[in-house]
Protein backbone atom coordinates (compact mmCIF):
# COMPACT_ATOMS: atom_id res chain seq x y z
CA UNK A 1 0.00 0.00 0.00
CA UNK A 2 1.46 3.46 -1.13
CA UNK A 3 1.66 6.36 1.32
CA UNK A 4 1.57 9.80 -0.10
CA UNK A 5 4.13 11.79 0.89
CA UNK A 6 3.74 13.96 4.24
CA UNK A 7 4.87 17.62 3.96
CA UNK A 8 6.40 18.91 6.58
CA UNK A 9 4.31 21.82 8.64
CA UNK A 10 6.73 24.22 8.03
CA UNK A 11 6.19 24.01 3.72
CA UNK A 12 2.70 23.80 4.55
CA UNK A 13 2.84 27.05 6.25
CA UNK A 14 5.54 28.54 4.30
CA UNK A 15 3.53 27.64 1.52
CA UNK A 16 0.01 29.11 2.03
CA UNK A 17 1.54 32.18 3.79
CA UNK A 18 1.79 34.19 0.61
CA UNK A 19 -2.57 33.68 0.38
CA UNK A 20 -3.28 35.63 4.02
CA UNK A 21 -1.57 38.92 2.92
CA UNK A 22 -3.66 39.16 -0.23
CA UNK A 23 -6.88 38.43 1.25
CA UNK A 24 -6.54 40.78 3.92
CA UNK A 25 -5.42 43.57 1.84
CA UNK A 26 -8.65 42.53 -0.59
CA UNK A 27 -10.63 43.32 2.71
CA UNK A 28 -9.28 46.00 3.89
CA UNK A 29 -9.97 47.68 0.35
CA UNK A 30 -13.46 46.54 0.32
CA UNK A 31 -14.16 48.47 4.02
CA UNK A 32 -11.77 51.97 3.76
CA UNK A 33 -14.87 53.39 1.70
CA UNK A 34 -17.35 52.35 4.32
CA UNK A 35 -14.74 53.21 7.51
CA UNK A 36 -13.83 56.43 5.88
CA UNK A 37 -17.68 57.42 5.56
CA UNK A 38 -18.38 56.76 9.10
CA UNK A 39 -15.20 58.52 10.52
CA UNK A 40 -16.48 61.54 8.27
CA UNK A 41 -20.10 61.18 9.49
CA UNK A 42 -18.94 61.00 12.77
CA UNK A 43 -16.57 64.12 12.93
CA UNK A 44 -19.58 65.95 11.02
CA UNK A 45 -22.19 65.49 13.85
CA UNK A 46 -19.44 66.08 16.47
CA UNK A 47 -19.12 69.57 14.97
CA UNK A 48 -22.76 70.19 13.91
CA UNK A 49 -23.40 69.55 17.69
CA UNK A 50 -20.63 72.02 18.56
CA UNK A 51 -22.41 74.72 16.94
CA UNK A 52 -26.23 73.41 17.81
CA UNK A 53 -24.65 74.01 21.68
CA UNK A 54 -23.18 77.03 20.70
CA UNK A 55 -26.04 78.54 19.23
CA UNK A 56 -28.77 77.24 21.48
CA UNK A 57 -28.94 80.82 23.42
CA UNK A 58 -28.96 82.74 20.04
CA UNK A 59 -31.93 80.53 18.80
CA UNK A 60 -33.65 80.91 22.30
CA UNK A 61 -33.90 85.11 21.60
CA UNK A 62 -35.96 86.24 19.00
CA UNK A 63 -37.79 89.74 18.94
CA UNK A 64 -40.54 91.26 16.57
CA UNK A 65 -40.24 94.70 15.08
CA UNK A 66 -42.01 97.36 17.15
CA UNK A 67 -45.82 98.76 16.28
CA UNK A 68 -48.92 100.27 17.66
CA UNK A 69 -50.88 98.22 19.77
CA UNK A 70 -53.95 97.76 21.89
CA UNK A 71 -51.35 97.43 25.13
CA UNK A 72 -48.22 96.11 25.89
CA UNK A 73 -47.94 93.58 28.80
CA UNK A 74 -45.19 93.21 31.14
CA UNK A 75 -44.57 89.14 31.85
CA UNK A 76 -44.59 88.20 35.01
CA UNK A 77 -40.66 87.66 36.35
CA UNK A 78 -37.50 88.79 36.11
CA UNK A 79 -38.67 92.23 37.81
CA UNK A 80 -37.84 95.07 37.30
CA UNK A 81 -36.38 94.38 33.99
CA UNK A 82 -39.72 93.81 31.95
CA UNK A 83 -41.05 96.34 33.73
CA UNK A 84 -38.31 99.11 32.82
CA UNK A 85 -38.52 98.02 28.94
CA UNK A 86 -42.46 98.47 28.74
CA UNK A 87 -42.14 101.85 30.35
CA UNK A 88 -39.51 102.51 27.45
CA UNK A 89 -41.84 101.01 24.62
CA UNK A 90 -44.78 103.64 26.44
CA UNK A 91 -42.54 106.48 25.97
CA UNK A 92 -42.31 105.85 22.58
CA UNK A 93 -45.85 106.25 22.03
CA UNK A 94 -46.50 102.56 20.85
CA UNK A 95 -49.44 102.12 22.98
CA UNK A 96 -51.47 104.27 25.29
CA UNK A 97 -51.87 101.33 28.88
CA UNK A 98 -49.82 98.87 29.93
CA UNK A 99 -51.30 95.68 31.74
CA UNK A 100 -49.19 93.77 33.95
CA UNK A 101 -49.47 89.46 33.99
CA UNK A 102 -49.94 88.69 37.65
CA UNK A 103 -47.68 85.45 38.72
CA UNK A 104 -48.79 83.29 41.19
CA UNK A 105 -48.24 84.27 44.30
CA UNK A 106 -47.16 82.38 47.66
CA UNK A 107 -49.73 84.43 49.49
CA UNK A 108 -51.69 81.16 50.93
CA UNK A 109 -48.12 79.77 52.76
CA UNK A 110 -47.27 83.33 53.97
CA UNK A 111 -50.88 84.12 55.21
CA UNK A 112 -50.58 80.71 57.38
CA UNK A 113 -47.44 82.39 58.77
CA UNK A 114 -48.61 85.54 59.45
CA UNK A 115 -47.07 87.19 56.84
CA UNK A 116 -48.72 89.86 54.49
CA UNK A 117 -47.62 89.40 51.04
CA UNK A 118 -47.89 92.47 48.80
CA UNK A 119 -47.30 90.75 45.44
CA UNK A 120 -44.69 91.27 42.26
CA UNK A 121 -47.71 92.95 40.39
CA UNK A 122 -47.08 95.72 43.22
CA UNK A 123 -43.85 96.44 42.58
CA UNK A 124 -43.89 96.55 38.94
CA UNK A 125 -46.99 98.74 39.02
CA UNK A 126 -44.33 101.02 41.14
CA UNK A 127 -41.73 101.04 38.84
CA UNK A 128 -44.03 101.77 35.92
CA UNK A 129 -45.65 104.81 37.65
CA UNK A 130 -41.45 105.25 38.59
CA UNK A 131 -40.64 106.19 35.14
CA UNK A 132 -43.43 108.41 34.22
CA UNK A 133 -46.47 105.83 33.56
CA UNK A 134 -49.70 107.63 34.76
CA UNK A 135 -51.40 105.27 36.99
CA UNK A 136 -54.38 105.28 34.71
CA UNK A 137 -52.72 104.12 32.23
CA UNK A 138 -51.55 100.64 34.42
CA UNK A 139 -54.19 97.35 34.19
CA UNK A 140 -53.32 94.33 36.72
CA UNK A 141 -54.97 91.68 35.05
CA UNK A 142 -57.12 89.77 37.02
CA UNK A 143 -56.10 85.74 37.08
CA UNK A 144 -52.74 84.66 38.36
CA UNK A 145 -50.84 82.43 35.89
CA UNK A 146 -48.80 79.71 37.21
CA UNK A 147 -47.10 79.52 33.97
CA UNK A 148 -46.39 81.07 30.51
CA UNK A 149 -49.16 78.69 29.05
CA UNK A 150 -51.87 80.17 31.45
CA UNK A 151 -50.16 84.52 31.02
CA UNK A 152 -51.12 83.63 27.14
CA UNK A 153 -54.54 82.70 27.46
CA UNK A 154 -55.35 85.43 30.37
CA UNK A 155 -53.86 87.94 28.09
CA UNK A 156 -56.12 87.06 25.05
CA UNK A 157 -59.00 86.27 27.21
CA UNK A 158 -58.59 90.34 27.76
CA UNK A 159 -58.10 91.27 24.72
CA UNK A 160 -60.79 89.74 23.40
CA UNK A 161 -62.64 91.37 25.89
CA UNK A 162 -61.70 94.78 24.52
CA UNK A 163 -61.84 94.33 21.19
CA UNK A 164 -57.75 94.50 20.87
CA UNK A 165 -56.27 92.99 17.52
CA UNK A 166 -52.54 93.40 18.70
CA UNK A 167 -50.71 93.21 21.54
CA UNK A 168 -47.20 93.60 23.05
CA UNK A 169 -45.55 91.31 25.44
CA UNK A 170 -42.45 91.91 27.16
CA UNK A 171 -40.38 89.67 28.33
CA UNK A 172 -37.03 88.17 29.38
CA UNK A 173 -34.49 87.50 26.10
CA UNK A 174 -34.21 83.39 26.19
CA UNK A 175 -38.08 83.29 26.91
CA UNK A 176 -39.08 85.38 23.58
CA UNK A 177 -39.43 81.96 21.75
CA UNK A 178 -41.52 79.88 23.56
CA UNK A 179 -43.70 83.18 24.10
CA UNK A 180 -44.06 83.24 20.49
CA UNK A 181 -44.30 79.78 20.17
CA UNK A 182 -47.08 79.25 22.44
CA UNK A 183 -49.01 82.21 21.45
CA UNK A 184 -49.56 81.16 17.87
CA UNK A 185 -50.15 77.73 19.12
CA UNK A 186 -53.05 78.95 21.63
CA UNK A 187 -54.58 82.03 20.23
CA UNK A 188 -53.21 82.29 16.34
CA UNK A 189 -52.61 85.86 14.98
CA UNK A 190 -55.77 87.40 16.21
CA UNK A 191 -54.59 89.39 18.42
CA UNK A 192 -51.71 89.54 16.93
CA UNK A 193 -48.32 89.14 18.97
CA UNK A 194 -45.26 91.16 19.01
CA UNK A 195 -43.07 89.91 21.44
CA UNK A 196 -40.15 91.79 22.98
CA UNK A 197 -37.09 91.51 25.15
CA UNK A 198 -36.28 93.59 28.36
CA UNK A 199 -32.75 94.73 26.51
CA UNK A 200 -30.98 95.12 30.27
CA UNK A 201 -31.13 91.75 30.71
CA UNK A 202 -28.08 90.29 31.50
CA UNK A 203 -28.84 86.70 29.46
CA UNK A 204 -25.24 86.30 27.34
CA UNK A 205 -26.75 84.47 24.32
CA UNK A 206 -23.88 83.94 22.54
CA UNK A 207 -21.98 82.20 25.96
CA UNK A 208 -24.58 81.31 27.72
CA UNK A 209 -23.08 78.21 29.18
CA UNK A 210 -20.32 80.30 31.19
CA UNK A 211 -22.74 80.96 33.64
CA UNK A 212 -25.24 78.63 35.60
CA UNK A 213 -27.95 81.07 35.55
CA UNK A 214 -27.84 81.22 31.53
CA UNK A 215 -27.16 77.86 31.44
CA UNK A 216 -30.28 76.74 34.18
CA UNK A 217 -32.53 79.70 31.95
CA UNK A 218 -31.77 77.61 27.90
CA UNK A 219 -32.44 74.18 30.36
CA UNK A 220 -35.75 75.33 31.39
CA UNK A 221 -36.59 77.13 28.31
CA UNK A 222 -35.82 74.37 26.00
CA UNK A 223 -37.72 72.03 28.02
CA UNK A 224 -40.92 74.58 28.24
CA UNK A 225 -40.54 74.30 24.47
CA UNK A 226 -40.42 70.83 24.58
CA UNK A 227 -43.66 71.26 26.74
CA UNK A 228 -45.33 73.13 24.26
CA UNK A 229 -45.01 70.71 21.14
CA UNK A 230 -45.78 68.00 22.41
CA UNK A 231 -49.43 69.59 23.78
CA UNK A 232 -48.56 70.55 27.32
CA UNK A 233 -48.53 67.16 28.91
CA UNK A 234 -46.70 68.28 31.62
CA UNK A 235 -48.68 70.35 33.61
CA UNK A 236 -48.68 73.35 36.95
CA UNK A 237 -50.61 71.83 40.05
CA UNK A 238 -53.95 73.41 40.47
CA UNK A 239 -54.47 76.62 42.03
Amino acid sequence: MRTSPITPLSDAIAGDAPAFPGAFAIRRRRYRPFLLTMILGIAALSAASVVVFRQAGAWLTVQDPLAPAHAIVVLSGSMPSRAREAARIYQQSFSAQVWISPGLPPARELEALGIAYVGESFYNQRVLMALGIPSNAIHILETPAANTEEEVREIARECRQQGAHSVILVTSKAHTRRVRFIWRRLVGNDPELIVRYACDDPFDAAHWWRTTSDALVVVRELLGLANAVLGFPSRPEPH
